[in-house]
């Protein structure tokens, strides 16, 4: 997989095309990248994923901010796994979101060399997506484009894609998340000077800043986690929410006590990888019972997990 931003040749050999946000690179967009890989056998054209760096809304509406399943570093990381030739990064711009389909299909077809267009289940483009997939092979009979209408992943009669993903994360349902994904969900972030609570009550955590402001952040409440420092893994119990027991207010912490490690994690970059959710977060009469709890939560997250491959 090679990525091409502001280096595209201008000579590109002939090529198939798929575009979207590719928000999390999930299983339903790797179904739909091996749709393009059928789209070119027998030929020579080669596999092209089309992307944007960001959002095509936060373009056409600047107070939008989008709950992303991934930033675009982390989007570019994944993708990168993908079985696939080229993935461009075009700026969606003002310009282009006033094409209509048919320039845009034009734009493709002279900028890239684009034979074939293997477009989403329910991906529409051109302006205001008023045109479908009769209109895309209409233009695609005038441009000499081969036009395909992927099929959609379905699991369990649920169509995967990024906002039924969304959905799972914001109710907690980790697991199910994951499933989709094809890979753990995770923040990625800095170690972020905290109230040091956790310490005197014999459970320290480390305090994160995701380094993504636009990323979801799952339900409130304790997930089983790997933490992943520097190249490796611990058992850690993370905590999303706003600590009523301590009046921590309306700011949202995220702070993980990690298992059996020791060490200064402060300003340091870590990823937590969760992977189970354990319950809600709740309010305690007192410190004891908090203390107990967290004993309880503590063995429960360390049978729960096996060791990190």
């Amino acid at each position: 997989m090679i990525i091409l931003t502001d280096n595209i040749p201008d000579d590109f050999l002939p090529c198939a095309i798929t575009i979207g946000c590719f928000d999390g690179v999930h299983r339903g967009h790797r179904y739909l990248i091996e749709q393009l890989k059928g789209a070119v056998q027998g030929t020579n054209l080669q596999t092209v994923l089309i992307t944007f760096p960001v959002h095509p809304r936060e373009v056409m509406h600047s107070e939008y901010r989008p709950q992303l399943l991934s930033c675009p570093q982390q989007k570019i990381e994944l993708i990168k796994s993908l079985d696939a030739d080229y993935c461009i990064i075009l700026p969606f711009t003002i310009e282009l979101s006033k094409l209509s389909a048919f320039e845009f299909m034009k734009f493709l077809r002279d900028r890239f060399n684009m034979r074939a267009l293997v477009i989403g289940h329910d991906h529409r483009f051109g302006h205001n997506r008023s045109e479908g997939f009769s209109d895309y092979t209409r233009y695609g009979d005038e441009f000499g484009i081969n036009i395909v209408h992927a099929q959609a992943l379905v699991n369990q009669n649920i169509t995967i894609s990024s906002s039924v993903i969304r959905n799972l994360l914001q109710k907690g349902c980790i697991e199910k998340a994951n499933q989709y994904l094809g890979y753990a969900y995770f923040l990625d972030g800095t170690v972020v000077d905290g109230y040091k609570l956790g310490r005197k009550l014999g459970f320290p955590t480390a305090n994160l800043s995701p380094s993504c402001p636009d990323k979801l952040i799952p339900q409130e409440g304790v997930y089983a986690v790997y933490a992943r420092i520097g190249k490796e893994y611990f058992k850690g119990m993370l905590n999303i929410g706003h600590r009523p027991t301590v009046n921590n207010g309306n700011r949202l912490s995220i702070e993980v006590h990690i298992l059996n490690f020791t060490g200064n994690l402060y300003q340091q970059q870590i990823r937590i990888e969760l992977m189970h959710f354990i319950r809600k977060e709740q309010h305690f009469p007192n410190m004891e019972a908090l203390i107990a709890q967290l004993h309880e939560d503590r063995s429960l997250i360390e049978n729960l997990l096996p060791t990190h491959p």
